[in-house]
């Protein structure tokens, strides 16, 4: 028997999803899917169901690039309640401990901040998609069981306190610059842990993942109210160029010659193209014509060898 056709029409480019609470990551992508009737898309970085915020979603040969935008590092807005624990690290599940937390200042927040920046070891929360086995920890969790999890290093660039709201449980307000892996449930654990009252997170809002922010995003309703009445193709010129996922790598350069050989496969040479770039970095691809063809490796030899290439010119 032959290979089924994939259900929906040929789509390439990257959208920049609000995700809305309430859906997970997945279930905001397959909506998103629906209304492009696009016959392939991936998300890059799962957000919770009580969180918000940027969601790149990628479309066709857009898929190929996901991989640096699950790398990029994340931006974050978040509030913490302190005094109350939670069995999953956020609001979304059962209360495990509660404490009168009424003598917590800001000033004692503040000076706990510096030990979560910079380089810091996460043991991953049990509600994490982090796999175990081959399964995501989440399942496990939800069928009773805990077990050992290795401490990850991440990075946290910025973790500022906004405002602080005192109380019996007061409430703190957050902005972090963070690198891929980093679970601000964890986060917030960690650091109510530390100022001895226990805290989760009641608010979480994703404003950047690598070079696209809030300014880029389309909320999902906005999107469904666009899509009424209307062709999916309509919906095109909200998508962003491939390129754009991997926008803040080096450019290459090639001429009509040595791209040809590229497209097909071959390492090739381009002397001078690429003269800032070292052994093993990964550099964006143009034609002369400024086609985006695809990203490459520079070869210890000096050569171009292709690594993630698009289909066809023009993206």
């Amino acid at each position: 028997m032959g290979r089924r056709r994939p259900k929906g029409r040929p789509v390439d480019g990257i959208l920049i999803l609000d995700k809305p609470p309430g859906l997970t990551s997945n279930e905001a992508l397959q909506r998103v899917r629906h209304l492009f009737f696009a016959a392939k898309a991936g998300h890059t970085g799962s957000l919770d169901p009580l969180a918000t915020g940027v969601l790149p979603v990628c479309f066709g040969e857009a898929t190929k690039f996901s991989q640096f935008l699950l790398d990029a590092d994340k931006g974050y807005r978040a509030t913490f309640r302190f005094g109350i624990t939670t069995r999953t690290g956020d609001a979304e599940g059962p209360e495990t401990g509660r404490v009168d937390a009424s003598g917590l200042t800001r000033e004692a927040v503040e000076a706990a901040l510096p030990a979560f920046r910079g380089e810091i070891l996460q043991v991953p929360s049990m509600y994490s998609a982090v796999k175990q086995g081959g399964r995501p920890l989440y399942e496990l969790a939800r069928a009773g069981v805990e077990v050992e999890r290795a401490a990850r290093p991440v990075r946290i660039h910025r973790f500022a306190l906004l405002d602080f709201r005192p109380g019996l449980h007061p409430e703190a307000d957050f902005e972090l610059l963070c690198s891929k892996g980093t679970y601000v449930r964890t986060l917030a654990e960690d650091l109510g842990r530390a100022l001895g009252v226990g805290a989760h997170v009641i608010r979480l809002h994703r404003h950047r993942v690598g070079v696209f922010g809030d300014e880029d995003a389309i909320a999902l309703a906005e999107l469904e109210r666009l899509r009424e009445g209307r062709r999916a193709e309509e919906l095109d010129g909200l998508l962003l160029p491939v390129e754009r996922a991997v926008a803040h790598l080096l450019a290459v350069e090639l001429d009509g010659r040595t791209a040809w050989f590229l497209r097909r496969g071959q390492p090739v040479m381009a002397a001078g193209a690429y003269r800032h770039a070292r052994e093993g970095d990964i550099v964006r691809i143009l034609d002369e014509a400024g086609h985006f063809l695809g990203v490459g490796e520079v070869l210890e030899d000096g050569r171009l060898a292709p690594r993630r290439l698009v289909v066809g010119a023009g993206f």
